[in-house]
């Protein structure tokens, strides 16, 4: 059974929704009912186990100086932004 959901949102990010509805053949009805698929199934799942070898490196930058703005600076260079 389909119930019709009034949600109050930006204009700005109604025209981006549909903008990218549109460019990946969905409606935006369609992208809120997957997100809201996604948030039910993170409720149920548990997380993920990590693979052997993402857990070897885990903490191997700790005590660097390394930062979230390093990579975001790292990726504007590797992507030219």
């Amino acid at each position: 059974m389909n119930t019709k959901l009034t949600l109050r949102l930006d204009d700005d990010l109604i025209r981006s929704a549909k903008r990218y509805a549109g460019s990946s053949g969905k409606t935006v009805s369609k992208l809120v009912a997957d997100y809201f698929a996604l948030l039910a199934a993170d409720e149920v799942l548990p997380p993920a186990e990590l693979t052997p070898r993402v857990r070897s490196l885990l903490g191997s930058l700790g005590g660097t100086e390394f930062g979230e703005d390093d990579y975001r600076r790292h990726l504007e260079h590797k992507y030219g932004r």
